[in-house]
């Protein structure tokens, strides 16, 4: 039997062995009684009517406040270790850290603008050599989804060629039980590798049935963390400071309407840290402030009473700002890499949208339209005046889109969209040679769920979509270096990538298997997505004369599987997921290097109910692979263990408090995501006390 097919069996017997006895989900409304939600039994809510992940028609994982705080991370990527299909690009550094979905992302080719990663609907992204593309923190918020595939474009903005991630805040009335007017949660956590510490503080109030307010403020030191074999990762060292301010208000009939205004704040002052925060390289060290800054305000109008009524609106400010100054390296290195300078990404946004209801004699159907508006700033400046490899300029799209959803006899579900997004890209005065470009992205789909009983549904889709280059990728330039002799030039004859995405699979949901009221769901997705000029670096290197800093691969794909399963019972839970992704140049027939190994992620867990007491194992299994982002490779398989339990009693004098206990990496094991820059995290002690207390 070849690896690949032996991998591929894996992943089916392991789930096998789930649907046999031990592990994984039921629908929302039992899991909620028994104290626990599943990633396949979460309410997903988009166009249409609220559904459960499992019974929509693409591979969508919902992280709820409770795996949140299951996971204690510490930093944004700790969220995602156990999601088919994604991967953290970069290092487990607090500024180096970006995110790769069924292959898609590479920070060596500003690959962020192909995931399209939103807080609270206002969009974020960065760019910068050797940083990452999101700076937050995980306290701040109480829900992520991830949707994986080019579908999501539709509604999410064209060239989502590997996904869209979404961020949802905590809100006040998370935290307020009816009759409830205030609430405040103290909370703490420790983390032994290497002395870290968080604390936090949110505060709720009601100020009466209408309108509430939140406040959380979070401080979250770490030193160098060390790997299984003690070597301690330069730089990965942080102090940093985030903070939510969200104002809530409720009026109209029923008190449907909503409107919100947000301030959200993450802060990182930083000396001495490794100027490579993606991984480690001898580029020394430098002095480096961050600070990202969201401003939203919302107006969210459900009208039940009107079918033609369910309208969004959202207007957002999104700005990320890094300070670097005081280089190692400034002295002997002529490079405008280690000047003082300062990078920014300002993004004002505004989005509409409504959705129109009809029914009739066995069907609904929802259509939704809408609108988009994003104006962002790429500004740098240094003490050597316009930066070549960070080129200024802006970013202006306006999106129209439409998706229709209509479902018959409450079996088949039929999802056409369309989006086009008209972009015009104009860069600084200051770049020799440089025009604006103006395009049209077209972003079309068709998405079908056939459910023939309780038990089975089939789904698959097709989906299109294009991704207008980036400032980044259009205007960059370098001077003269060993790697390239004579230079890079801009990239202005950069054509706009194209994916053709088709997915297909099936989704089984069982009841009562082993006892009452337990059950069990599995989710399997195959996709394949062909990609036409894919933009990349040139890897023509050592020529005298210049290159463009980027050129396109003519055609490349991207196909794999991916399983989801989930297993929920009053005394037992688990969770499995299980990706298998290959991709090449078809033109040179070379394997894509950001394609990530073979994972499959397992939870088994169990819970003692009379004493709000649940434990249970994570284990999280890696195949050897060749390539990566790194030339590091190959990149040996690992098995990596965690332990974890959980206390938090509902009644008598403890009711509020909250432990959480864990063990990651057991048995100190030395490894590497083929996708980062540096080993993870060698065997860590995890504590967590919250207290909530409220009047």
């Amino acid at each position: 039997m070849s690896r690949n097919r032996g991998w591929l069996m894996c992943g089916v017997a392991a789930n096998a062995v789930v649907m046999c006895g031990q592990a994984l989900a039921q629908d929302a409304e039992n899991t909620q009684d028994q104290g626990s939600n599943t990633t396949l039994s979460e309410i997903v809510v988009g166009a249409g009517v609220p559904k459960v992940a499992i019974d929509t028609p693409q591979a969508v994982t919902v992280i709820d406040q409770e795996a949140i705080d299951e996971k204690q991370p510490t930093t944004i990527g700790d969220i995602f270790t156990q999601i088919p299909g994604v991967s953290i690009v970069g290092s487990d550094r607090i500024g180096g850290q970006s995110f790769n979905i069924r292959g898609i992302g590479d920070l060596g080719a500003a690959d962020e603008s192909k995931i399209i990663v939103s807080v609270d609907g206002a969009v974020k992204f960065y760019e910068q050599y050797r940083m990452g593309s999101f700076f937050s923190d995980p306290e701040l918020y109480k829900r992520v989804e991830v949707l994986r595939g080019p579908a999501s474009s539709t509604l999410y903005g064209s060239g989502a060629l590997g996904g869209v991630i979404t961020f949802t805040t905590k809100d006040a009335e998370e935290y307020l039980q009816p009759g409830e007017t205030g609430a405040v949660q103290l909370k703490t956590q420790y983390n032994s590798n290497k002395d870290g510490i968080l604390g936090s503080v949110i505060a709720a109030y009601a100020f009466n049935d209408q309108t509430s307010v939140l406040l959380n403020g979070n401080v979250r030191k770490q030193g160098e963390y060390e790997t299984g074999n003690g070597t301690p990762i330069a730089g990965s060292d942080f102090l940093s400071f985030s903070g939510l301010g969200k104002v809530t208000h409720h009026f109209g009939d029923a008190n449907e309407q909503t409107i919100r205004l947000s301030y959200q704040r993450w802060q990182s002052n930083a000396d001495d840290t490794a100027y490579s925060q993606t991984g480690t390289l001898g580029f020394g060290t430098i002095d480096r402030d961050i600070t990202d800054q969201t401003v939203i305000l919302s107006y969210e109008n459900p009208a039940s009473d009107n079918p033609w009524l369910n309208l969004k609106a959202n207007l957002s400010l999104s700005d990320t700002h890094v300070v670097q100054s005081d280089s190692s390296l400034a002295a002997v290195s002529p490079s405008q890499l280690f000047q003082d300078g300062e990078y920014t990404y300002r993004t004002w946004a505004g989005k509409l949208e409504n959705t129109f209801e009809k029914s009739g004699a066995g069907f609904m159907n929802y259509l939704t339209i809408g609108t988009q508006l994003s104006y962002q700033q790429r500004l740098a400046t240094s003490t050597s005046g316009a930066i070549g490899f960070h080129p200024e300029g802006t970013d202006t799209k306006l999106g129209l889109f439409a998706q229709d959803e209509f479902i018959w006899n409450e079996r088949l579900t039929l999802i056409p969209g369309i989006r086009a997004d008209f972009v015009n890209l104009e860069p600084d005065s200051a770049i020799s040679g440089a025009s604006s470009m103006s395009d049209v992205a077209l972003s079309p789909k068709l998405a079908v769920m056939y459910k023939f009983n309780e038990t089975l549904s089939l789904f698959g889709s097709a989906a299109h979509t294009e991704r207008m280059p980036t400032l980044d990728e259009l205007f960059s330039t370098s001077g003269a270096t060993g790697t390239y002799p004579g230079g890079r030039s801009a990239s202005i004859s950069l054509d706009k990538e194209t994916s053709n995405n088709f997915e297909a699979g099936f989704g089984l949901s069982f009841r009562d298997i082993l006892s009452a009221d337990d059950g069990l769901q599995l989710k399997t997705t195959g996709f394949y997505n062909l990609l036409d000029n894919l933009i990349t670096t040139n890897p023509d290197t050592g020529l005298a004369t210049a290159v463009p800093y980027y050129v396109n691969v003519e055609k490349a794909e991207i196909y794999g599987v991916e399983i989801e399963g989930a297993y929920e019972s009053r005394y037992a839970f688990g969770n499995l997921a299980f990706s298998r992704i290959f991709g090449k140049n078809t033109d040179t027939g070379q394997n894509l290097d950001t394609i990530p190994a073979t994972t499959l992620a397992l939870t088994l867990g169990g819970r003692l109910p009379q004493y709000d007491v649940s434990f249970g194992w994570r284990g999280l299994f890696a195949e050897s692979i060749a390539t990566g982002a790194t030339s590091d490779g190959p990149f040996a398989g690992y098995a990596v263990h965690d332990l974890f339990a959980d206390w938090t009693p509902e009644d008598g004098r403890m009711a509020g408090w909250q432990v959480r206990a864990s063990v990651e990496n057991v048995f100190d094991k030395v490894y590497r995501n083929n996708l980062a820059g540096d080993d993870g995290p060698g065997r860590t002690f995890k504590l967590t006390l919250a207290k909530k207390l409220s009047w």
